[in-house]
């Protein structure tokens, strides 16, 4: 039996009706929590926020107060008021209408296989190459076959009835548990033995270039607490469960955030921490404790006892980051299929599986989008893993951001639109917390367009690595062209889901249009 639509909504279309009996409700409390753990927590990053150096612990911790956790409070209300399939669509739209869902949901979709076949994928070949592989790259053809291989093992989980692929973010979360758990106790191992770097009070001080720099990787570290809504239709209990998954993910994310982070900045000298391997690097240093040594150069080779402990956590690494992109392409995927038979995207992909429950569909289009971009970044980059895995971190991290500017301003429009929805937690002072989120996101999103905007445009402090001042148009375009280009791919999907629209119009008592939303 699944929920039926809340009273302020437009009355579903038929095609809602007929998918929606094919969800399974097999989604419990810890099966949440472990969802989020995966959702929030990527390893990839980690690398990408320690090459700032000591502020980046600083600015961890102050947006973890500012951002993280009022976008807890927001989605605990949001997610236990609204459990409806889909999650942030059903937000965006029943609170904007299907227009602005259709365009927000598109870009919510679009970045995980981005995000799947570019940095992921890079970040577990680089991951094995480093302990498998003695740091030598891959051969075109064996690098091709390893990512695509972990790309479509994490189609196929995504596949799955969700009883049996939610046991690859399950293993996921605990495999972040006992990776970033070890590499935390043989940091204080290693600078026990051998001395840690040092820095001073001054080094936390936190700088405007800093923040601009760090902003947008942390808050595409710190957003995700509305994953698990897009099941909300194959939750246990969801009103229950979703305040209880996301305050207790709220907390582990940041320690699991905080210490591997630092322990970085403790082992390795900031200048030689860089986005991709800074973590890889560090673990491959530590684990010389338990057996291997630190040559003059600053690299490290592993022997023995180290040898068999840094194999094993680069296979928890590569299952840490498969995780991190099974539970977004998951999510983001059923969103997708929502909005297909909603009325905001096209008929075709709004299909459940009768077989599986889950959108087939849409789990092999983005399995295609993720070969796409594996293959385009590849030869673009001439098989460069740094510049691959910066090129696709920059489009992931905008274009995830973007999205949010329609899920956080719903709370208080949905507050006003449907003040009788029962709502089992309600966040306090929704506006302030709907404002500040917004702004937010909207100052992230211009200074990964225009880095340094409002002071310096692309100056000596604004600058990504390996551009300069002449090339700040060219960079613009890069970040604004792909951007817009998903944007009018939204309005195309919603102008395709014109015929489901219609159809939901024809069926609809005039009581229901009466009283429902227009999209």
């Amino acid at each position: 039996m699944t929920a039926g639509p809340t009273t302020f909504e437009p009355a579903p279309p038929p095609a809602a009706q007929t998918e929606r009996q094919k969800l399974r409700k097999h989604f419990g409390r810890f099966d949440i929590l472990f969802f989020l753990l995966c959702t929030i927590v990527g390893v990839d990053t980690i690398g990408s926020v320690a090459s700032n150096g000591a502020e980046a612990f600083t600015w961890l911790l102050v947006l973890a107060a500012v951002f993280f956790i009022p976008s807890a409070l927001l989605t605990a209300e949001l997610g236990a008021a609204f459990p409806e399939e889909g999650g942030p669509y059903i937000w965006t739209s029943r609170a904007f209408g299907r227009l602005a869902g259709a365009v927000n949901n598109f870009l919510y979709w679009i970045t995980n296989p981005v995000w799947l076949g570019g940095t992921l994928s890079v970040s577990a070949v680089t991951a094995y190459t480093t302990f498998f592989n003695d740091g030598k790259d891959l051969s075109t053809p064996a690098f091709y076959v390893f990512t695509l291989l972990f790309v479509w093992v994490g189609v196929l989980a995504a596949i799955l009835s969700f009883d049996i692929g939610k046991w690859i973010p399950t293993l996921g979360a605990w495999s972040r548990f006992v990776l970033l758990g070890l590499f935390t106790l043989t940091v204080v191992i290693y600078g026990i033995k051998h001395g840690l770097h040092g820095f001073g009070g001054g080094d936390f001080s936190p700088t405007y270039a800093g923040f601009v720099a760090l902003v947008p990787v942390l808050m595409f570290n710190y957003v995700g607490f509305e994953l698990p809504n897009t099941a909300g239709e194959e939750m246990t209990d969801a009103q229950k469960d979703v305040p209880f998954a996301i305050f207790r993910s709220a907390v582990l994310s940041v320690l699991l955030y905080a210490l591997p982070i630092l322990g970085i900045l403790l082992v390795l000298p900031v200048k030689a921490i860089t986005g991709l391997g800074g973590f890889i690097d560090a673990m491959r240093q530590v684990f010389t404790v338990y057996g291997g040594h630190v040559s003059a150069d600053g690299s490290a080779t592993l022997s023995g006892a180290g040898s068999v402990l840094g194999d094993l956590a680069a296979i928890m690494f590569i299952l840490t980051v498969l995780s991190s992109g099974v539970t977004w392409v998951m999510g983001s995927d059923r969103a997708l299929a929502v909005s297909g038979y909603d009325g905001a995207a096209p008929r075709f992909l709004g299909v459940i599986s009768s077989r599986f429950g889950t959108p087939v569909r849409v789990n092999i289009l983005s399995g295609l989008v993720s070969t796409l971009v594996l293959v385009l970044a590849h030869e673009l980059t001439h098989g460069s893993a740094a510049k691959l895995f910066g090129a696709v971190l920059g489009l992931a991290v905008s274009t995830t951001l973007v999205s949010y500017l329609g899920i956080f301003p719903a709370l208080p429009v949905l507050r006003r639109k449907a003040p009788d929805v029962p709502r089992p937690y309600k966040a306090p002072f929704p506006l302030a917390i709907s404002i500040v989120l917004t702004v937010l996101i909207l100052f992230a999103t211009v200074q990964l367009i225009a880095p340094g905007a409002g002071d310096h445009w692309f100056g000596s402090a604004y600058a990504p690595d390996g551009w300069s001042h002449g090339e700040r148009v060219k960079y613009l375009l890069t970040e604004a062209v792909p951007l817009a280009v998903f944007i009018l791919l939204g309005v195309l999907f919603w102008a395709l889901g014109a015929p489901t629209r219609a159809a939901a119009a024809a069926a609809a008592k005039p009581d229901d249009l009466n009283a429902g939303i227009t999209g």
